[in-house]
């Protein structure tokens, strides 16, 4: 009998502490939304402007940024987020070919032009609306979160 009431404490103390850990936000939740500039110096961060053509944009599983050569957006999956005090540290999980005229190959702005190459991405925090990537060839710039009027 004081087996099974061990097993049952175990699995109850176990089983709490991985809802509690779920009830919580993500590591990177404070840079979720739409974020603009990075590729040119930001424009006006509000209102409709904004957040008809963002640059970049940040969610719970997912990044999405603006491609210079095409329409669409390129969307990256995260494997992983590290957080520290003002920075993130995230890592993608392996851009898939694309299929092309030419043959199957991964997109050549798949990445964020950063020294750890196209699956990985440092988010520095400046200011509550202001954040950058830095080292990153193709996003030289300062970005701003879109807001609302």
């Amino acid at each position: 009998m004081r087996r099974w009431m061990l097993v049952a404490a175990l699995v109850l103390a176990v089983g709490g502490s991985s809802t509690a850990q779920q009830g919580g936000l993500p590591p990177h939740a404070w840079v979720f939304g739409s974020w603009t500039g990075g590729i040119f110096p930001p424009g006006d961060g509000v209102g409709p402007r904004c957040f008809g053509q963002p640059t970049v944009i940040f969610m719970r599983d997912v990044v999405l940024r603006a491609s210079p050569l095409d329409i669409a957006y390129r969307q990256r999956l995260l494997e992983t987020v590290a957080a520290e005090p003002d920075a993130l540290e995230m890592r993608f999980l392996p851009a898939q070919p694309q299929n092309t005229p030419f043959g199957a190959r991964v997109s050549p702005d798949v990445g964020f032009g950063c020294p750890g190459g196209p699956n990985t991405l440092r988010v520095e925090r400046r200011g509550p609306n202001e954040i950058v990537f830095p080292d990153c060839a193709e996003f030289p710039s300062p970005l701003r979160r879109c807001i609302p009027e």
